[in-house]
């Protein structure tokens, strides 16, 4: 045999042991399963703050980059940590949900970690975390969830690998969320929205309250465009903590936008002065508006605020992509998912497909999770829509089908309505409908759940 070219044993072996470190980390997961899930929220980071100590606090070996908001933190994310990487430092990235698999979480130099690297650092922690959840049952409390978990190996994996800088994205709010624990250099917060109202309070000023819970003392905040009420309490809490404020729409600002093929060209003017004509092949106002964050954050990062090589800022933004977020994954007819699972989400999608797509005829395949607002959701579709399918992610959390169907035949009215509940059979009804009365110009939008949108993925070949 050639060198170079691997004989068909050693291709048995690898492939071998590539089953069996998957099967070992599905094992892992299914365990870490087994905890309070993500939705279920007990409002402290006491318990990840305590296996960090016992860790030797790996979170504070590197810079972090921590972002909060409603809407747009991980496309968000996945700027930043692109742009750092760039520029020639090793990058941890911490995101949630996943769409494949869970080790898509913990992304070091922009690859998810191993099936062995993730059964490594569980094996690595397990101890630390077995020894807090004793101590939690002697005290009466619960043990650390499937969010604080995962916290816990990212931190521990970025500090092992070792990264330069982290970019975090918190589970949900800020101040007593377990990324929390880190304290971020930078910190963004993108557009606050109602969302998650049960653990985050019934206001927006609530909302705000406890999202800007991530900014620390000195730190630079790069603040989104938020309500006026809302941002002055996030600037309260910045000038309470000493933290330099900057603000899109004041100090940063998308300068220009246009539409091109496979995305925008957009000039951003920044901290350190404007970048034209960069490429992001990403559909979307709201995206270029995440750019401006991500760039913005990397320059007070980097650089303190001047202007960073225009030439490293292009190749970033092109290399850009945010799975499940406005992405086309089949073509005739055109199949797009889109993980907008509230109102605020809509409201941003929807105009993005007008700009982007020129349909004759839409059809989407929506389902929600029982916690969220699906009237808000599919008033906001209604007029995109030419018919909607309703149906369901295979989860408990599910809205139901029928209740969902209540819904949509209240906003669509009951001809335009069809009720699936199996995500395959949606799928296969939203495009025979969608090609009924479109010789071209049709397409599928798959909406209302990053649950959904990861299972329709899967369906559909993505991995």
């Amino acid at each position: 045999m050639s060198g170079g070219t691997e004989s068909g044993g050693a291709a048995h072996v690898r492939r071998q042991a590539e089953r069996e470190a998957r099967e070992a980390a599905d094992e892992v997961y299914q365990a870490i399963l087994s905890r309070a899930p993500e939705h279920e929220i007990d409002p402290s980071f006491d318990r990840t703050l305590a296996v960090m100590e016992l860790l030797g606090d790996p979170q504070k070996a590197y810079r972090v980059v921590h972002l909060t908001g409603t809407n747009g933190k991980t496309s968000t994310a996945r700027m930043v940590e692109r742009l750092v990487r760039e520029h020639g430092l090793r990058t941890g990235r911490f995101t949630s949900p996943h769409l494949s698999r869970v080790n898509e979480r913990i992304v070091i130099d922009g690859e998810p970690i191993s099936d062995e690297r993730f059964v490594e650092v569980w094996q690595d922690v397990a101890p630390y975390i077995h020894l807090v959840d004793q101590r939690s049952a002697e005290q009466g409390k619960q043990r650390l969830s499937f969010f604080e978990v995962f916290t816990v190996m990212a931190f521990a994996a970025f500090a092992d690998a070792p990264v330069d800088v982290a970019v975090i994205e918190v589970g949900m709010g800020g101040s007593w969320d377990s990324t929390n624990v880190a304290d971020g250099e930078v910190a963004i917060i993108t557009p606050i929205a109602m969302d998650h109202e049960r653990y985050l309070g019934d206001t927006l000023l609530d909302i705000a309250s406890v999202k800007a819970g991530i900014i620390k003392d000195g730190a630079t905040l790069v603040l989104a465009t938020q309500q006026e009420d809302v941002e002055g309490v996030v600037l309260a809490a910045a000038a309470e903590r000493g933290a330099r404020v900057v603000r899109e729409g004041v100090d940063i600002q998308v300068v220009d936008r246009q539409v091109a093929v496979g995305g925008q060209l957009i000039a951003l003017q920044g901290l350190g002065g404007t970048y034209t004509e960069i490429f992001l092949p990403l559909h979307g106002e709201f995206q270029a508006h995440n750019a401006l964050l991500a760039l913005t954050a990397t320059e007070a990062l980097l650089t303190g605020g001047r202007a960073l090589d225009p030439g490293i800022v292009e190749v970033a933004f092109a290399d850009v992509d945010s799975p499940g977020r406005l992405e086309v994954v089949r073509s005739s007819p055109t199949i797009i998912v889109d993980g907008a699972h509230n109102p605020a989400g809509v409201e941003a999608l929807v105009p993005a497909i007008e700009e982007a797509f020129e349909f004759q005829r839409l059809v989407g395949v929506v389902g929600v999770m029982a916690d969220k607002d699906p009237e808000g959701m599919l008033s906001l579709l209604e007029p995109l829509l030419a018919e909607v399918v309703v149906t369901r992610a295979s989860n408990a959390r599910s809205l139901d089908v029928e209740d969902l169907a209540e819904v949509a035949i209240d906003i669509f009215g009951e001809d335009r309505v069809h009720v699936a509940e199996r995500l395959n059979d949606a799928l296969d009804l939203a495009v025979t409908r969608a090609e009924s009365e479109a010789e071209r110009g049709a397409g599928v939008l798959v909406t209302g759940s990053i649950l959904l949108v990861a299972e329709a993925r899967m369906l559909l070949g993505r991995r």
